[in-house]
């Protein structure tokens, strides 16, 4: 059994008589950790140096995952991390799956003469209650559900305080005529098994599980894009979505980071993960600078461009929000593409607008101005958008050719589909 020991000094928490295949301790003094025997290895680290929302910044902790540990111990440490989070991320991935951390502590009084100044604020203000629970958001808001069975457990009941008087590590603590301010807590948790390849039954299950360490992504967001990435992972038959799926969540953080602005009382959790994974199934969609900078244009985080996001923006104004985000994940995959046919379609394709819903117009004048925008914009993103499929006049001839009922039949499929898709989403 190999185990790491987080936050490491002169003696282990653990029975004198556990023979340990491996024992590593990671801690800042290098003198305290040559005085413990019971370790076989140790890295000096400074646990409080972290890279913000992915882990502990020390290439020697990183290499240590090449050989991930049966278990982790973290003993009176929590009480003074300044970033948790990333120190727990640095721990899931330490750990091999199945593997169990446990993060151990006494009451905050203990030591409170010796260490209280180490301390954080948030240690010091909460009591021992809101510690537990404190401890249990440490693992829950570093990988979520990459951990389970989370579980706390006081250690210290009354018929325990006589051990106290014994040798040991625990003779630092000072415990005062009735030793209440000894009690002892423990907050654990197992790590999850991470699905290498999807799981065709139950596809929202594996993208969940890849989804656990994604940097500044965060859970409320999480939980609202995997059921639509597994959606769309079950019901689609194209191949390259799939595959495009599958290599393009680790580019949602991007997504999010660029979403980071917006108004979330117009464009809600809801529409913001409707368009992250509209874009991730999109297999032209890669995350470059051109992408994301026609995704700040299109939702007007930028400035929008007077040749293409201005006209877009004031012809398709009376259009439903969800049509639009709809919309701009046609069109976001399209840039940077360096193709000059591409650069061609979608110049075509804003050009194209204001004849387009004309000809609907006069074709069906009992439409609604924004079932005519929504029509429009469909059958250009069909036809012209994508390099090879009608030019702007084999596209006008076909428009022409159409009859209303034509049109409208085309309508209602469109819209048959998206109350297919809000009823499947409420489901």
């Amino acid at each position: 059994m190999s185990v790491l020991e987080i936050g490491a000094a002169e003696n282990s928490y653990l029975p004198e008589n556990l023979k340990l295949s491996r024992h590593v301790g990671v801690g800042l003094s290098e003198k305290l950790m040559e005085e413990n025997p019971s370790l076989t290895g140790k890295v000096i680290v400074d646990l409080n140096k972290v890279v913000e929302g992915r882990d502990v910044d020390s290439d020697d902790l990183r290499r240590l995952s090449a050989e991930p540990f049966d278990a982790i111990i973290m003993a009176n440490t929590a009480d003074f991390l300044t970033h948790p989070r990333e120190v727990f991320k640095s721990a899931w991935f330490l750990l091999k799956p199945g593997g169990t951390m446990i993060n151990a502590f006494s009451s905050k009084k203990a030591y409170a003469d010796r260490f209280e100044r180490a301390q954080t604020t948030m240690w010091r203000d909460y009591n021992d209650d809101q510690h537990m629970w404190v401890a249990g958001s440490f693992f829950q808001f570093s990988a979520g559900e990459g951990w389970e069975n989370l579980m706390g457990f006081d250690i210290s009941p009354e018929s325990a305080k006589d051990n106290f008087e014994q040798k040991g590590p625990l003779d630092m603590f000072d415990f005062g005529d009735k030793g209440k301010d000894n009690n002892i807590y423990v907050v654990q948790a197992t790590k999850g098994y991470q699905d290498d390849t999807i799981n065709e039954e139950n596809p929202t299950k594996s993208i969940n599980s890849k989804m656990w360490m994604l940097p500044t992504l965060e859970e409320r967001d999480k939980k609202l894009v995997v059921p639509r990435l597994g959606r769309s992972y079950a019901v689609t038959k194209n191949p390259k979505r799939k595959e495009a799926i599958i290599e393009h969540i680790t580019l949602l953080p991007k997504i999010y980071e660029a979403l980071i602005n917006m108004d979330q009382f117009a464009f809600t959790f809801e529409m913001q993960s409707q368009l992250a994974a509209d874009l991730v199934l999109d297999p032209d969609f890669n995350g470059n600078d051109e992408q994301l900078a026609a995704m700040k244009e299109g939702l007007g985080l930028r400035t929008p461009s007077p040749q293409f996001w201005q006209p877009i923006g004031e012809l398709t104004g009376d259009m439903d929000i969800v049509d639009k985000i709809n919309l701009l994940s046609y069109l976001v995959p399209r840039f940077g593409s360096g193709q000059a046919g591409q650069e061609t379609a979608l110049l075509a394709f804003v050009s194209g607008l204001k004849p387009a819903f004309s000809c609907i117009r006069s074709k069906c004048p009992d439409l609604s101005e924004s079932d005519v925008q929504l029509l429009g914009t469909e059958l250009l993103c069909a036809e012209i958008l994508i390099p090879g499929t009608s030019t702007k006049e084999e596209f006008a001839a076909w428009l022409g050719a159409m009859t209303g009922a034509d049109m409208k039949e085309i309508l209602a499929t469109r819209k048959g589909l998206n109350e297919a898709s809000n009823s499947e989403l409420s489901a």
